[in-house]
C-alpha cells in the first residue's frame, strides 16, 4: 500500500481532467461514508437527545420557521 505522501505526490503529477474526476470521487466517497455513518448513529440511538431537544425547543415555542423560498 502507497503511503499518504506517495498518493500526494502522484496526485500532484495528474493532468487537471483527471484530478477533477478523482475530486468528485472523493466527494462521493466521503458523503457516502458520512451518510453510513450517520444512519449507523440513528439506528444505535445516539443522536436521540439532539431529537428530543430539537422538538422540546419546538413545542415550546422556541424555533421559527424557515423563510419562504423566493420564486
Amino acid at each position: 500500500m502507497s503511503t499518504v505522501q506517495e498518493i500526494e505526490a502522484a496526485i500532484e503529477q495528474l493532468p487537471r481532467n483527471d484530478l477533477f474526476k478523482l475530486t468528485d470521487w472523493i466527494s462521493s466517497k466521503f458523503s457516502d461514508a458520512w451518510d453510513n455513518e450517520i444512519e449507523e448513529d440513528i439506528k444505535a440511538g445516539r443522536l436521540d437527545h439532539l431529537a428530543q431537544a430539537a422538538l422540546s425547543e419546538f413545542r415550546a415555542g422556541k424555533t421559527i420557521p424557515f423563510p419562504q423560498d423566493a420564486e
